[in-house]
């Protein structure tokens, strides 16, 4: 199997999850649309990853949010957690585009960017919310951790 096969097969299972887990939930779930671009999140950090054009110190940057996205013990565990676990990977995930795409990135982003919407206008709007969404004592964690 290779890198990409693995990366489609996490894509999917993930989309599949976090929407199964969804759909059992009340209505009005408050952060139900930053659960569901999670898959999309992490295809943008492998593409980005990927890309020849981002420079190698981005890579970096890219590849410790992917580690942290695929890792089952995190600060708010999938494990444990269930989908509602996979908001700080979502909140880290914004965190590191945010950082990439400030270094110059941007138009490669919006061109690999395979969600809806305006990625860039996404990735504000998850770092404006993430101390909502996680408390900021995670959400500072978490920022000390990648800064």
């Amino acid at each position: 199997m290779t890198m990409e096969d693995k990366h489609a097969d996490f894509y999917r299972s993930l989309r599949i999850r976090i929407t199964g887990w969804l759909e059992k939930q009340p209505e009005g779930f408050r952060h139900a649309k930053f659960l569901l671009v999670a898959p999309d999140l992490f295809h943008l950090l492998c593409r980005l990853a990927l890309d020849k054009r981002v420079p190698g110190s981005e890579k970096a940057k890219l590849a410790g949010a992917i580690a942290y996205f695929v890792s089952p013990l995190d600060l708010v565990p999938d494990l444990l957690m269930g989908p509602l676990g996979f908001l700080d990977d979502v909140a880290v995930a914004a965190f590191a585009l945010n950082s990439v795409i400030n270094s110059g990135q941007g138009e490669i982003a919006k061109e690999l960017w395979a969600g809806d919407g305006d990625v860039l206008v996404l990735i504000q709007q998850i770092i404006a919310t993430a101390d909502d969404m996680l408390g900021a004592g995670v959400w500072k964690r978490l920022r000390s951790f990648f800064e």
